[in-house]
């Protein structure tokens, strides 16, 4: 084979690999562009369709504020403000004399007003010995405490302690007020005179009314003792 056959043949092998390399690094640029190129698009079809919407969203709140700056003019044409109507900016102003004279017409109704508090406190210091005395006499016309525990064992049938008693008591008369210990006292006080009897059931307390006839024999002693003549010497 002559020379130059081969140097060309040799040229050849060597040129085919460059340009298959070359072929493939344009179909990958050609591939990533086209790709680039689509995503470009959708972004912009995206972004646009938010614009529009942020348009339309912009447009309705104009509108909203021109409706509403409308109203707003059409209330305040209809209605002044109040600082306005009560005061007016041509009013004229109150001059310093008649404040003065206000004030001394004030101060004489101040000591007029003096003199008729005085009477009726007078008057209520007059009054106030005479509520007193009402208070002690409606005080005086109640049943005593030692009454009303002597009635109260009197219209019962059985036995009865002395918290029993003061609850009763206190039911019956609303307005006043019962101590337990009070009551107690007013019972031993009732034995004491045999007006009452107290027996003792466990380690309570309780007490009746005592008879008639227990309270007669009780006195019959006292009484013929006193009867009995005294002796001659």
């Amino acid at each position: 084979m002559p020379f130059a056959a081969s140097f060309e043949q040799g040229k050849a092998v060597h040129l085919m690999p460059e340009n298959a390399s070359a072929t493939e690094l344009t179909s990958q640029y050609t591939a990533q562009v086209t790709a680039d190129l689509e995503r470009n698009t959708k972004e912009q079809d995206r972004v646009g369709g938010e614009i529009a919407a942020l348009n339309e969203q912009l447009a309705a709140l104009q509108r909203d504020h021109a409706v509403l700056v409308s109203i707003q003019q059409a209330i305040g044409a209809v209605a002044p403000a109040p600082s306005e109507a009560a005061q007016p900016s041509d009013s004229p102003a109150v001059p310093a004399p008649r404040k003065k004279a206000a004030a001394k017409s004030g101060a004489g109704k101040r000591t007029r007003s003096k003199k008729p508090a005085s009477k009726v406190s007078a008057a209520a210091q007059k009054a106030a010995p005479a509520s007193a005395d009402k208070a002690e006499s409606s005080k005086s016309a109640q049943p005593s405490v030692v009454d009303l525990v002597r009635g109260h064992l009197a219209g019962q049938s059985e036995p009865r302690s002395a918290a029993e008693i003061t609850a009763a008591l206190g039911q019956a008369h609303a307005g006043r007020t019962f101590k337990t210990t009070v009551v107690r006292s007013t019972l031993e006080g009732l034995v004491a005179k045999n007006q009452a009897q107290r027996a003792r059931q466990g380690t309570s307390v309780f007490y009746t009314a005592a008879d008639v006839a227990d309270v007669a024999q009780a006195a019959e002693p006292a009484q013929t003792k006193d009867q009995q003549p005294a002796s001659v010497a």
